[in-house]
């Protein structure tokens, strides 16, 4: 093959190449992006469960839990320029002794207001989702699916005197189920060093065994004043709604928080 010949055909190859050679994507996005925080949520929580072992009939419960220091880390990653996964874990764990407003059912009997009740509660929450971002300049937008793990563990210890009886019941019982997740996101950059970003998600299911929902929206800035190292600030709400539906007992847990988080951002 002439020399000619051969240099036409390794230009025309490296010009076809060009549109496949790497490129930068979004300045709103990163290739790694690793938040490692503390979530300072206010804490409501709604809880009530009929056992049937004990006759333990709570009825309505409030515990206002006040704010908790939650530890908090998110992972994502990003492909193709356009391609992502996300990882997001987080625990609650709370415990509260409130005094009841209302009459308390123990083994039969009707415990007059007045009684104590404490609960204790753990909630972990694991989310992966895939993500599709729309955009390569300074806004995209993303819309993802993926699967979520939660798992709920719950105690309720109530003791009463009334006329020098004394009356005492104890639950306790821990779930855990997976379910589908939807999650939406905007990233927006001001410049390679300031964006800001919103993002939801929920989680629904139904089951027997526990069932339930858990709806997230957050909305945060991030400062870089280092290429690889920064700070985020975040504030989000969030609502989980479980049910537990067993042959002894069934038990319903309503958690809101909603709070500030401060984050470490790594980069890369």
């Amino acid at each position: 093959m002439p020399r000619s010949a051969v240099r036409l055909l390794v230009a025309y190859v490296a010009a076809a190449c060009v549109p496949l050679a790497h490129a930068d994507p979004s300045p709103a996005l990163d290739r790694v992006g690793i938040w490692v925080g503390a979530y300072y949520p206010d804490t409501k929580i709604d809880f009530s469960v009929r056992e049937n072992s004990t006759g333990l009939d709570s009825g309505p419960l409030k515990f206002d839990a006040g704010n908790a220091t939650l530890p908090r880390a998110r992972l994502e990653l990003l492909f193709l320029d356009s391609q992502g996964l996300s990882f997001d874990y987080y625990r609650f764990k709370r415990d509260r002794t409130e005094t009841l407003d209302h009459t308390l059912g123990i083994a039969g009997n009707d415990i007059a207001a007045g009684a104590s009740i404490r609960g204790d509660f753990q909630i972990d929450v694991g989310n992966a989702a895939y993500r599709w971002w729309l955009g390569s300049n300074e806004d995209v937008f993303g819309v993802g699916v993926g699967a979520a793990y939660y798992k709920i563990k719950a105690g309720l210890s109530a003791h009463a005197n009334v006329d020098g009886q004394n009356y005492a019941a104890a639950y306790s019982r821990s779930e855990d189920t997976f379910a589908p997740l939807l999650t939406l996101g905007y990233r927006h950059a001001f410049s390679d060093a300031l964006r800001v970003y919103l993002d939801a998600s929920g989680v629904k299911k139904n089951g027997d065994r526990l069932g339930g929902h858990i709806y997230n929206a957050a909305a945060g800035v991030e400062w870089f004043p280092w290429q690889h190292i920064g700070i985020g600030a975040e504030y989000a709400a969030t609502r989980i709604h479980l049910d537990t539906h067993r042959t002894p007992f069934d038990a319903n847990l309503d958690l809101k928080l909603h709070g500030p988080t401060a984050y470490l951002r790594i980069r890369f």
